[in-house]
């Protein structure tokens, strides 16, 4: 690789982050002679230049969900197989016992 300094245009490889590949990546804009701004030569995803590592984004072991999870199974009651069972109630028997639509009584003939 050359010691020359970066231009616009140039290829780079960087993280894309909707590929989730390090690929190449075009030269978008520059700030005070740095990369700023990159461009996926694959999705064609312009994007902030991630100096080649996706990683920084990702989030440290062990904070995820097993102990979000730890923490809530923590704070519940007892387990199932520990309370009570709870008695089901009857349902009250239907007062109207017919289905479908109320049909009309017959008219009186004159």
């Amino acid at each position: 690789m050359s010691n020359l300094p970066p231009r616009l245009g140039d290829l780079i490889d960087d993280w894309c982050p909707r590929c989730r590949l390090l690929l190449n990546h075009a030269i978008a804009s520059m700030v005070e002679g740095k990369v700023a701004k990159v461009i996926c030569q694959t999705c064609l995803t312009e994007h902030a230049f991630l100096h080649s590592d996706g990683s920084k984004r990702k989030k440290p072991a062990g904070s995820g969900r097993e102990t979000l999870f730890d923490q809530v199974l923590a704070h519940t009651g007892p387990s199932p197989a520990e309370a009570e069972p709870k008695k089901k109630k009857l349902a009250a028997a239907a007062r109207n016992t017919r289905r479908g639509p109320a049909k009309a009584a017959p008219r009186a003939s004159r």
